[in-house]
């Protein structure tokens, strides 16, 4: 496994220069949140964009995730929307097409997979409508991702229709594709009690894409600094590499951006030695 940094923890820097630094400090990997000033496909330039990124990328010799969580890139007034679960199926339609733009990016880069999540829920269905919507929109999602060789990491994320590794396990039951993978937040893990942690690696260890880190504590959705939340990591990555787990093991502090570079220092003196 190769540690990581997601993009979205460095905000208010350039991303070429953001991901010089973390070179420079050690990572081997980069998460890249697609984003206003990040490979927007919505922005002029956006092939040329993409060539950059890649002779940066393979000059560093640094591996990639293509990860969507944008907050407000697809629309300025709400948060994380439209997603998958929409009710307006116009709306629905922009986020899969955005989907396939960071399949399309993942593609050139090269990168170990496309990360997303369901998205929340806001208004009244019921279960079946809710799956309905959401597979319909998986189903195109892994489609592509599958005619362009790039596979998908679903994230389980707390607040949303998909929030917990049981509810993976019902979307399992009802659609699977040879795409579809797993996105593991450690944090969210520990968040919502799904213990012990390193029992879920292992039970979905074959489907293991892609790894988020950060610290946090019982009941609580924020990401923390290590150290500051409740989590031991030494038997998280431990059974992350009795299980053989090659990708990247990625932090993820977008809160931090405005300490980013001693964040990402610290992270790294923090994990790398449990890493080795």
């Amino acid at each position: 496994m190769l540690l990581a940094y997601n993009t979205n923890g460095f905000a208010h820097h350039d991303p070429a220069e953001a991901i010089e630094l973390l070179a420079e400090i050690g990572y081997r990997g980069v998460g890249l949140s697609i984003d206003h000033g990040l490979l927007n496909p919505y922005a002029d330039g956006f092939e040329r964009a993409i060539e950059t990124m890649q002779s940066l990328l393979d000059r560093l010799g640094m591996r990639s995730v293509v990860e969507s969580g944008a907050r407000f890139l697809l629309d300025p007034r709400t948060k994380h929307e439209p997603t998958l679960m929409t009710a307006d199926p116009t709306a629905r339609a922009k986020r899969i097409e955005f989907y396939r733009h960071a399949i399309d990016i993942a593609r050139e880069l090269q990168s170990d997979c496309v990360s997303l999540w369901s998205g929340v829920l806001q208004d009244s269905v019921d279960e079946d409508e809710a799956f309905r919507r959401l597979i319909d929109g998986l189903r195109q999602v892994c489609a592509y991702a599958e005619s362009k060789q790039v596979v998908v990491g679903f994230e389980p994320e707390p607040g949303m229709f998909i929030d917990r590794m049981e509810r993976f396990e019902q979307l399992l039951s009802r659609f699977d594709s040879p795409a579809l993978r797993l996105t593991l937040d450690i944090g969210h893990l520990h968040c919502q009690g799904e213990l012990p942690i390193a029992a879920q690696i292992r039970r979905r260890s074959e489907r293991l894409v892609n790894v988020h880190l950060e610290d946090m504590r019982r009941g609580v959705h924020e990401h923390l600094m290590f150290g500051e939340g409740e989590i031991d990591f030494r038997p998280v990555i431990a059974e992350l590499k009795a299980v053989g787990y090659q990708g990247l093991v990625q932090v993820e502090l977008s809160r931090h951006s405005h300490l980013a570079p001693d964040v990402a220092r610290r992270a790294f003196e923090f994990l790398q030695p449990l890493i080795g």
